[in-house]
């Protein structure tokens, strides 16, 4: 179960807990209220004040995050990143599309949007995501609220905002709803304006700093047996700094529908979704932070169905049967540049007219066995199609870089020339570059009730993915096209691999709860194990050093398979510690987690592992205050992944302070994040290319962490 109380407090479920206490809840088809499957922290019109990324939403469910843009940072499961972790906005399945993974699925929604959320991590059954190993995020905002009154008329709105001294950032949020008992029209808005943020020393941490704003509009029309919902979005953000890639995000356009029908009869249930989003997106420089000349153009587009009926077999079980169809559209190519002997004159044509295509069905059984058992077991089978069409360098390859290119992109190597790019892309012209893949996941997932305070979860999971087009078609070679290609901060340049195959996950998960019998206190232990076949990994095809310093050689890699193996282990623990009418409700929260992963081959470590960390929070409930005291531990990050000069960091601790107070239609809050000031690198957040860029002598130091900061956040409903 999920303990909630009048603070929202959650405690901190097992992945395969928090799919266990969804299906075990029955369907609500008429207000589209949120499953117990998804742990709920309040509507909008609740005064939450969480704005901004969905980060710091998530991050309490165990999420971890690779420093990226300050709205586009990447969520890791269990050590894997990247589109290895399923992520579903509103159910539909959006692609990043950059070369960087710049605009990732979460990027796509603000904090105050969302009105559910749930993360299963690992083992997650068939029914909630294909194509991952990792597991899945849900986020929610489609949740309509009716009226009684057959007249349409207001219902409910909120304005809230959010000031953050340590980047000067701004944040709003708007929502406003009008409704009657049969339709509800509901406005989401959110806009974020953020400096470069100061690290614990106070210096400037280079090029994090953004402005962005997403608009969601949805309608929904219901009757006693079925509901029909329309959600349209639009995105825009002008700019976003990353300090860890070699380009900048300087435009990300989108627009996007989704349509919903569900519909509930005698013995079964029917639901269907049609999905469509757009985005233009465009890579260069706009800051003096980071200088350079060179643009990168995305147009790309997902469109996607589902339809999925689930049939009553007894008053204890249940069959689910689904299909689901994406595809998944984009053209990637850089301007050439006037003038540039290099970077022109024609367009560099990186991914042209690229398609992956997933058709995909599965049947999912689950059951109450009796009052002790439960169990799901599902079958998922999916065929996956890449393919991607003729490329173009910039030029024949007879000349140099000149001195203005070197201006320009001043971290390439003088002898990077164009030469072997258009023999690259002759070769792969003349290549294969169509693939398809047929693959399989399954999925059981028990729960034993042992007493009415103990309870066993089990797990078990094959699950796939199939490679995404950046990795598989990737053709360039130079140290300027390499450069410009991964998602994961370290400096490095990649070569795609058109012989990749399917990544194959084998995942065993297992979770002992225990509970008091007053409720009192809850303690959650969870140790896992995934071995994965064809893990796409990268090889060393060579070195460079553009800065011809000890502490500035990078590496060109090629993507490639291997077989990886990690495995972790989490503790939980919420307790009830003291309760007085003078004094109010106290309550700890604490937990442990680890996490290992390592090549097979070579025994080397994976890239970015977060290590040991620890987290201790005391939580306060008197009257219409909520105080909480925290205190974070990362141990040192001393195993590292030497093929992506990956670098080691130091332990440190965080501690934050907050405050909140309610009334009726107001929330007022403060915070102090990072109370000592510490300066701390992230474990995750790879190298400051932008740091590099100003001052070459200190090479590619990590990426710091955010300094003390000054938060105040209002709240008001209507």
């Amino acid at each position: 179960m999920v303990y909630k109380s009048k603070t929202q407090k959650t405690y901190l479920l097992s992945p395969v807990a928090l799919f266990i206490s969804g299906v075990l809840s029955p369907f609500a088809f008429a207000d589209d209220t949120p499953l117990e499957v998804i742990e709920v922290h309040g509507h909008a019109q609740n005064k939450h004040l969480a704005l901004g990324s969905s980060e710091s939403l998530l991050s309490d469910l165990g999420v971890d995050f690779s420093a990226a843009g300050g709205v586009s940072n990447l969520p890791i499961l269990n050590g894997l990143m990247g589109d290895r972790v399923k992520v579903l906005v509103d159910g539909a399945d959006v692609t990043a599309a950059c070369a960087n993974h710049m605009n990732p699925p979460l990027s796509y929604i603000s904090a105050n949007q969302i009105t559910s959320y749930n993360v299963v991590a690992g083992v997650s059954p068939v029914s909630a995501g294909g194509d991952n190993i990792a597991g899945v995020i849900s986020v929610n905002s489609i949740s309509p609220e009716y009226s009684n009154s057959s007249e349409l008329g207001w219902h409910s709105g909120y304005v809230s905002a959010k000031y953050s001294s340590v980047d000067n950032g701004r944040k709003l949020g708007v929502g406003a709803r009008l409704a009657s008992d049969t339709f509800s029209l509901n406005y989401q808005g959110s806009f974020s304006d953020a400096d470069s943020y100061e690290d614990g020393n106070g210096d400037v941490v280079l090029d994090t700093l953004y402005r962005a704003q997403n608009h969601s509009l949805t309608a929904a029309m219901r009757d006693d047996k079925q509901q029909l919902v329309i959600k349209l979005t639009h995105q825009e953000i002008p700019y976003q700094g990353f300090a860890n890639q070699y380009m900048d995000m300087t435009d990300n356009t989108s627009y996007g529908a989704i349509a919903q029908y569900k519909r509930s009869f005698e013995n079964s249930e029917l639901e269907g979704q049609v999905n469509w989003h757009s985005v233009k997106h465009e890579m260069g420089f706009f800051s003096q932070e980071k200088t350079g000349m060179m643009p990168m153009k995305t147009d790309a587009q997902d469109i996607s169905t589902q339809l999925k009926w689930r049939i009553a077999l007894d008053k204890n079980s249940s069959i689910l049967l689904a299909q689901e169809y994406y595809n998944y559209s984009i053209d990637d190519w850089w301007p050439g540049i006037e003038s540039s002997t290099m970077m022109g004159p024609d367009d560099y044509v990186n991914i042209n007219n690229g398609k992956r295509e997933r058709i995909a069905a599965f049947a999912e059984f689950e059951s109450q066995v009796n009052t002790k058992l439960w169990l799901n077991a599902g079958v998922r089978i999916e065929s996956i199609n890449t393919h991607v069409g003729e490329v173009q360098s910039y030029n024949d390859g007879m000349s140099m870089m000149d001195m203005s290119d070197m201006g320009s992109m001043q971290s390439m190597s003088m002898s990077d020339t164009s030469t072997d790019n258009t023999i690259a892309a002759e070769n792969f012209n003349a290549g294969d570059r169509d693939k398809t893949d047929t693959v399989v996941d399954a999925s059981l997932l028990i729960n034993y009730q042992i007493t009415n305070n103990d309870e066993l979860q089990f797990g078990l999971a094959r699950k796939n993915r199939a490679p995404n087009l950046y990795e598989r078609y990737s053709w360039g070679v130079s140290n300027m096209a390499t450069t410009m290609i991964g998602w994961y901060g370290d400096g490095n340049g990649y070569i795609g691999n058109p012989d990749l195959d399917v990544e194959t996950a084998h995942t065993i998960s297992a979770t002992y709860i225990k509970q008091a019998k007053d409720d009192g206190w809850r303690l959650s232990t969870n140790v896992w194990y995934t071995d994965v076949n064809d893990y796409i990994d990268a090889d060393i095809v060579r070195s460079f050093n553009s800065y011809d310093l000890d502490n500035t050689a990078r590496n060109i890699l090629q993507f490639t398979n291997v077989d990886a193996i990690l495995y972790g282990a989490k503790i939980d623990l919420t307790a009830n510690i003291y309760e007085s009418k003078d004094l109010g409700n106290w309550q700890l929260h604490a937990n442990v987690t680890n996490t290992r992963g390592k090549r097979d081959d070579t025994n080397q470590p994976l890239y970015q592992i977060k290590p040991l960390q620890t987290q201790l929070g005391i939580s306060q409930q008197i009257g219409r205050f909520e105080n909480a005291l925290s205190w974070q531990w990362v141990d040192t990050k001393s195993r590292v992944d030497n093929n992506r000069f990956e670098n080691q960091t130091d332990s440190y601790s965080l501690v934050n302070l907050s405050s909140k107070v309610t009334w009726d239609a107001l929330t007022l809050s403060a915070e102090v994040s990072n109370v000592f000031d510490e300066y701390y690198q992230l474990p995750l957040g790879g190298v400051s290319i932008a740091a590099l860029k100003q001052d070459s002598s200190n090479g590619f130091e990590q990426l710091a962490g955010q300094g003390r900061s000054f938060n105040i956040s209002a709240s008001y409903a209507f």
